[in-house]
């Protein structure tokens, strides 16, 4: 029974999504804007899940899996919405021709763009990637680009957005 002079308080559980990358980030760094962000769990959308050079050793799988855990933040990986070694190649190949490095690429050929488009998203099954996410906690995309437009997770983000109706909140170390 409620009273007149009771406030009720409804607190609505919703997803919450964001993107992230490794470069230019440093572990502690990496952590604290996942717990600024209320991340509660990460989804990595690698192929390979390592970074070369030592200042992103900490960034590998079995290391970011153990920094994770100590932190109370749940690790998925799903390796089907990672490109292809075929679509990789397509977009260095872009790369090189506008003479821009992997580091300092902004954006994505709208070639590749196109074809992750229709050989991943369009193929993949969102739907358990949707059930793992928290409600209470914000969903981090795992990618290592710093700039969300020049990585494939951004691309996942936005098929995310649409089908569960949140924005994407770009996370930056």
């Amino acid at each position: 029974m409620v009273f007149p002079s009771t406030v009720s308080t409804i607190i609505l559980l919703v997803h919450a999504l964001a993107t992230v990358g490794v470069y230019e980030a440093s572990l502690e760094s990496f952590l604290a804007a996942l717990h600024e962000a209320n991340v509660g769990l990460v989804v990595d959308v690698r192929q390979r899940r390592g970074v070369r050079g030592r200042e992103y050793a900490w960034a590998n799988a079995q290391r970011l899996q153990a920094a994770l855990l100590r932190e109370r933040i749940a690790y998925s990986h799903h390796k089907e919405l990672a490109p292809t070694t075929e679509l990789r190649q397509l977009q260095y190949a872009e790369d090189e021709r506008e003479g821009v490095g992997k580091r300092s690429r902004r954006v994505l050929a709208p070639a590749y763009v196109e074809r992750y488009r229709q050989e991943i998203l369009e193929r993949a099954d969102l739907g358990p990637l949707i059930e793992e996410m928290p409600k209470d906690a914000a969903t981090a995309l795992l990618c290592v680009e710093r700039e969300p437009g020049a990585c494939h997770r951004s691309l996942v983000a936005v098929e995310l957005a649409r089908l569960i109706g949140v924005d994407v909140h770009h996370i930056y170390p």
